[in-house]
């Protein structure tokens, strides 16, 4: 079992940053030095894969120019001598095979999937969320990749979190440990109350799934918020095949709203070589002397 494509969704409409993106997809909005969507793209590669189509729909054509060479620019900087610069453009459109689909509907991450169908096959796959950037030691696709090789299986993400949180993911029950860090997985709910969940394991934006889960999306009917929801047709996976879910390493960014966002932007900030000894010190100061305006 050798995972070597991945798909990344991409074509949600970012409410929860609006009025940013009414025109830019919160994908490309920037995270330093680079757009939310290269660091999903990073940890793909990272992870082996070598083929990635990016789901997309109507106003998400900057990031297929972003993933694209740009001729005219690097001529122009390396004109100028800036070769660095033109090597750095180009790099981004090299780093995998990337391919583009639009989802013409809006129905459901689970709809976003099944569209996937014809380029993934027969193989297993990847799924990186468009607007979570992970990031561990060992990148977080690459541990789940590892266990699914490992267990010939379907692996998700999985994190342990509060009775308060859990209404916005989906949790999972876990039957056994199967060894460090990796859990069997037999059922799962999408965004239940504290009273339906099956534990305080949640469903974070990482997944390896087998093939199978088309024919069963194919046919699932939709769910919470009238949507084909990922989670029903993955439910239904777990109980036809074994499924294990891996406990990551690593720190998660949901960069899909304004809080989280900030964050990211400044945890990354704080170690960017160039701005993050200045940065850390401006926070201090600031911190002290700060005044509405």
């Amino acid at each position: 079992m050798k995972v070597r494509k991945a798909v990344i969704p991409a074509a949600g409409l970012g409410t929860r940053l609006l009025p940013n993106t009414k025109s830019i997809p919160k994908e490309m909005l920037p995270l330093v030095d680079k757009p939310v969507i290269q660091y999903i793209v990073e940890e793909a590669v990272s992870a082996g894969v070598e083929e990635i189509l990016i789901i997309t729909n109507r106003g998400k054509s900057p990031i297929e120019d972003y993933f694209d060479y740009a001729p005219d620019l690097e001529e122009r900087l390396r004109f100028d001598g800036k070769n660095k610069d033109a090597d750095t453009v180009r790099a981004v459109a090299d780093m995998a095979d990337i391919f583009f689909l639009r989802q013409k509907e809006t129905k459901g991450l689970g709809h976003a999937i099944w569209r996937a169908r014809s380029f993934v096959g027969d193989e297993p796959f990847a799924i990186l969320l468009g607007d979570d950037i992970m990031l561990g030691k060992k990148p977080v696709l690459k541990q789940l990749v590892e266990a699914a090789e490992a267990n010939s299986c379907s692996s998700i993400a999985i994190r342990e979190i509060p009775d308060d949180a859990i209404s916005k993911y989906s949790s999972v029950k876990i039957d056994h440990k199967i060894s460090n860090r990796v859990y069997s997985i037999t059922d799962m709910n999408e965004k239940p109350t504290p009273d339906e969940k099956l534990s305080n394991y949640a469903i974070m934006g990482r997944y390896v799934l087998t093939p199978g889960i088309f024919d069963i999306l194919e046919h699932t009917a939709p769910g919470r918020n009238n949507e084909i929801q990922l989670t029903d047709g993955m439910k239904t996976l777990c109980g036809m095949e074994h499924f294990v879910g891996v406990d990551f390493e690593g720190r998660r960014y949901d960069t899909g709203n304004l809080k989280g966002y900030l964050e990211s932007i400044i945890d990354f900030a704080l170690k960017n070589e160039e701005a993050g000894a200045w940065l850390k010190q401006f926070i201090i100061d600031k911190a002290k002397s700060f005044e509405e305006f």
